[in-house]
């Protein structure tokens, strides 16, 4: 078999960061009746590009088998939606945005973010490739472009004369198989003056938080600054400035600009980060080959706690049922011998059955119904607002898991 290649600079590739064997993909959750039938289940194994460390996992479905029907809703988080609103107040500010501009927005999701937008009466367009997603944003009164976007899409939209003082992309760029034509329709679509922003987990903070559970099929690379700044730089766009943000267990967003526009220079904030990712190691391939071995440790201590509460006859529930969770059930082995269900406030979830390990999963009331010894916070990113809504289960002295970082009782 010939090695494969790097999505960006097409190098081969030689060094990996982390191999979690075989798995699912991970929001691909199952219907009753397809319990029963083989389910595809594919390499989770990590790549580094030693020429332009890119992070990155092969392709083996395409986008459209992913993200054309998904289950994914960004508006049953409480907290994402705070996230979303008060990002719309900042940028509103700081870029003078009002009805003269125009906003886009790529993988737009349920209009989750938008709709702050359309409230303030700025233009607002997103471009979202799940009709099912789709339509739950036109009913927030969202415009929505059911198209996967790349350069086909973003040289079509500058021709009709919808060019963008802002673009936004949150957390899309990890879940884009062709990062090249992505990154050059974000340049096409763009105003000269105009900016882009985008967020995405940061790989610093991945390997820190050991957050190997955030690694899945429908996340095809893991970006490091000094990545974004190389292949946004190949497409004519600059990074102007970064924040860090709480999202996603650690994430960051880059504001980008054509790179003609010299008008606002590369910030202190840049120059920052690049400088603490090259101390950290980041250009030096052992620095991604120490991180393997954490994983499988974190691995045993998780087994470790989920054995001795079930020999000591103790019943574990899960709360959540997202990509990530399914990763980590996946890779550990945890099944309904350790978890006897779990839980989650998308309806979409309900009396199905989580991939690979086949748990169900329920509406959030079946833990009081339930009274479960443990529960499993497999969205632990999300831990205090979880632990928070089920303040009620200490009442009969339920405790909380939480398996990342490193696994703790609480």
């Amino acid at each position: 078999m010939s090695a494969p290649t790097c999505r960006f600079c097409n190098a081969p590739l030689a060094h990996t960061l982390c191999d979690l064997g075989m798995s699912p993909l991970c929001e691909s959750i199952l219907a009753a009746d397809q319990t029963n039938q083989m389910e595809p289940f594919y390499p989770l194994r990590v790549w580094v590009c030693r020429q332009c460390l890119l992070v990155q996992l092969e392709q083996y479905v395409s986008a459209e088998h992913i993200f054309t029907e998904y289950a994914y809703f960004s508006a049953f988080s409480t907290a994402w939606l705070e996230h979303a609103r008060s990002y719309v107040a900042m940028i509103t500010d700081r870029l003078g945005l009002g009805p003269q501009s125009q906003v886009i927005e790529l993988a737009s999701n349920d209009g989750y973010l938008l709709q702050y937008f359309v409230e303030r009466g700025i233009p607002a367009l997103g471009i979202e490739p799940a009709a099912n997603v789709a339509e739950a944003a036109r009913k927030r009164g969202v415009e929505t472009l059911v198209r996967f976007f790349g350069t086909e899409l973003g040289a079509e939209l500058a021709q009709a004369g919808k060019r963008a003082d802002l673009v936004i992309g949150n957390n899309v760029l990890a879940q884009v198989p062709d990062l090249n034509s992505f990154v050059a329709g974000i340049a096409h679509v763009l105003m000269p003056t105009g900016t882009a922003t985008l967020e995405f987990p940061h790989l610093q903070r991945l390997i820190e938080g050991n957050q190997f559970d955030t690694i899945y099929h429908e996340h095809f690379s893991y970006f490091s600054l000094l990545a974004v700044e190389t292949i946004f730089a190949a497409h004519g766009l600059t990074v102007f400035d970064v924040e860090e943000l709480w999202t996603h267990g650690g994430s960051i967003r880059v504001y980008a600009r054509p790179t003609a526009d010299g008008s606002r220079p590369v910030g202190p904030r840049v120059h920052e980060l690049r400088a603490r990712e090259e101390a950290l190691g980041f250009r030096d391939m052992a620095t991604y080959a120490a991180f393997e071995e954490r994983v499988r440790e974190t691995k045993r201590r998780i087994l470790e706690l989920l054995i001795a509460a079930k020999r000591a006859g103790k019943r574990i529930a899960g709360y959540g049922a997202p990509g990530k969770g399914n990763t980590l059930l996946n890779y550990c082995g945890i099944r309904t011998d350790f978890l006897d269900f779990t839980v989650d406030r998308n309806p979409y979830k309900h009396g199905r059955f989580l991939p690979g390990t086949h748990i169900p999963c329920f509406a959030p009331d079946r833990i009081d119904a339930e009274t479960p010894d443990y529960i499993f916070i497999l969205p632990w990113n999300l831990k205090d607002e979880i632990m928070k809504q089920l303040a009620h289960a200490r009442a009969w002295g339920a405790r909380f898991i939480i398996p990342i970082p490193e696994p703790q009782v609480i």
